[in-house]
């Protein structure tokens, strides 16, 4: 049995030594509750329609002249999560692809449910592997859906973002301000080590 806690103990501790400084473990902490919050954010507004994306009132110039809370395009009211930015917004070599399963029901619940579990993990820094895998998986996705990026030839910031789930998910970064060192010691992230 001492050996078992021996071995748990070492994992942790060589976890923590891949970034040993105070101040690059919070900044990353930072970067990852930034970037849990902007999932969140989104998984409630197009929930909800809080305005920003979901139930803006544009006028004839496109120009936001209000907003329509609750109501016609919060997925609450039946409202479509994936239809406008899949059906008008893709283009390039995958724009076909993406235009057959825009609005589809199960792409809305897979989207709204990966929004709120990536939200959560990068928020509270638990299950970190999962989440910033979903992530990375996510932006790749939403970068392929309007190819080619119209400021550079290949980089925008679905790139950047998938770029930083990597990092994220290979520093640990949920153990600094988040959950992830408790939620690593719990048994059942001990036996399945992808929880972590």
């Amino acid at each position: 049995m001492s050996t078992m806690n021996r071995h748990d103990e070492s994992v942790t501790t060589s976890e923590h030594r891949i970034v040993t400084t105070p101040a690059a473990r919070k900044a990353l902490a930072a970067l990852r509750i930034a970037f849990g919050l902007t999932f969140l954010w989104a998984f409630f507004d197009k929930l909800l329609a809080l305005g920003y994306s979901t139930g803006a009132v544009l006028n004839e110039q496109g120009i936001k002249t209000g907003i329509d809370f609750f109501r016609k395009d919060a997925w609450i009211h039946d409202g479509n999560p994936t239809l406008g930015f899949l059906k008008f917004g893709a283009s390039g070599p995958f724009k076909e692809f993406y235009n057959s399963i825009a609005g589809e029901t199960w792409v809305n619940v897979l989207f709204m449910f990966a929004l709120l579990a990536i939200g959560v993990a990068l928020t509270f820094g638990i299950a970190m592997r999962l989440g910033t895998i979903a992530g990375f998986v996510m932006y790749l996705m939403m970068w392929s859906v309007a190819l080619w990026p119209a400021n550079n030839p290949v980089l925008d910031e679905h790139i950047l973002g998938a770029l930083s789930m990597v990092v994220l998910g290979l520093t640990y970064a949920g153990d600094t301000w988040g959950a992830g060192a408790s939620w690593g010691r719990s048994q059942m992230v001990r036996r399945f080590r992808i929880l972590r």
